[in-house]
C-alpha cells in the first residue's frame, strides 16, 4: 500500500513538515532541484518541476503530496513555470506511477487582494492585486476543476489549497530586523492589518491537513490575532527599549491588501497553533535580538 509523502520543494517549510511527518512514521521523499542533501532520515530526490524529463522516475510508493515550491525569482515568468506548468507536470509523472490520495497545495493570502480589513474566510471572493496572487489563485482553479472532475471517481485523490499568511520565525524576521536598525516605518492613516503564522505553525498545519479525514477545499492558515501593522512595530520596540518607528508621511499602497484573515475552518479540524499570536511567535525571537545586544 502506499504509503510515502512527497514534499514538492522542500524548503525552510518543507523540512520541517518533513521531520514531523517522519518522526511520525511516515516514508519521505523531498523534492528540491539543489544538489544538497536533506537531512535522514529524509529521502533526498533531485528534479526540477519545470524539466518533466527529469520527473519520470520518482518512485511508486507515494501516497500523498504537499506542493510547497519557492521561485528562484520573484516575476511572473518563474511563478507561471513553477505553480502552472511545473504542478502540470509533477501530476502527469505522478499520476503515470502511482495513485495519489491527497494532495496539498501551499496558496497565500495575496490571492484575496484589498478587503478595506474587514473579516475575510475561505468563502470571500478573491481579487488579487499582484501577478503572484493572480496565478497561484489559476493553480487553485485548476485544482479545483480536477476535484470535481473526480467527485464520482473511486479512488480519485483530493486537492486540498492551504493559503498561508506572511510567515515568519527563525531566519523569517524582516519586520523585527527593520524595527531593530531603525528602518521600520508605521503606516500613516487607517489601521493597516498585518497576518501572519509561524513558520513552525505553517509546517504543522499542513502536517494536520494530511490527516484530516474528511477535508474541505480549502483552509486559511494563520494565526488568531490579526494585528494592525503598527501594532506590531510599537510592540517590538516597546520589548526591545526602543523608540517606536516613525510615521510614513502618507499612506502608501499594499500589493498584499488590507483584511484580517479568519482561521475558524482551520480551528474546527482540531489544529492546536503553537504560536496562537505574534507575542507568543516574536518572543523567542525577541530573546536573541536582546542576548546579541
Amino acid at each position: 500500500m502506499n504509503t510515502a509523502v512527497l514534499l514538492a520543494g522542500c524548503g525552510d517549510v518543507g523540512l520541517r513538515a518533513g521531520l514531523e511527518l517522519a518522526a511520525a512514521g511516515r516514508r519521505v521523499y523531498g523534492l528540491r532541484r539543489s544538489a544538497d542533501a536533506l537531512p535522514a532520515p529524509l529521502v533526498t530526490l533531485r528534479a526540477d518541476l519545470t524539466d518533466p524529463a527529469s520527473l519520470c522516475e520518482l518512485p511508486d510508493d507515494i501516497a500523498d503530496v504537499v506542493f510547497l515550491p519557492a521561485p528562484g525569482q520573484r516575476d511572473e515568468a518563474a511563478y507561471r513555470g513553477l505553480f502552472i506548468s511545473g504542478l502540470a507536470h509533477l501530476l502527469d509523472a505522478l499520476h503515470a506511477r502511482t495513485a495519489l490520495r491527497r494532495l496539498i497545495f501551499v496558496s497565500s493570502s495575496a490571492v484575496y487582494g484589498e478587503h478595506a480589513g474587514a473579516w475575510i474566510d475561505e468563502d470571500t471572493p478573491c481579487a488579487p492585486l499582484a501577478f503572484n496572487g493572480r496565478l497561484l489563485l489559476e493553480a487553485e482553479q485548476r485544482l479545483a476543476g480536477m476535484n470535481r472532475a473526480g467527485a464520482n471517481r473511486a479512488g480519485a485523490n483530493r486537492a486540498i489549497v492551504a493559503r498561508c499568511s506572511g510567515i515568519y520565525g527563525p531566519g523569517r524576521q524582516r519586520l523585527l530586523n527593520q524595527v531593530v536598525d531603525g528602518s521600520a516605518r508605521r503606516p500613516a492613516g487607517a489601521p493597516e492589518f498585518s497576518n501572519r503564522i509561524h513558520v513552525d505553525d505553517a509546517a504543522g498545519a499542513l502536517v494536520h491537513l494530511l490527516g484530516v479525514e474528511q477535508p474541505q477545499d480549502c483552509y486559511l492558515v494563520s494565526d488568531d490575532h490579526p494585528a494592525p501593522l503598527a501594532e506590531v512595530q510599537e510592540w517590538m520596540a516597546g520589548q526591545l527599549a526602543l523608540p517606536p518607528p516613525p510615521y510614513e508621511p502618507a499612506p502608501g499602497p499594499r500589493a498584499v491588501g488590507n483584511k484580517r484573515l479568519s482561521n475558524r475552518r482551520l480551528r474546527a479540524t482540531g489544529y492546536a497553533l503553537r504560536f496562537p499570536d505574534y507575542r507568543a511567535g516574536y518572543a523567542p525571537l525577541l530573546r536573541g535580538v536582546r542576548g546579541q545586544g
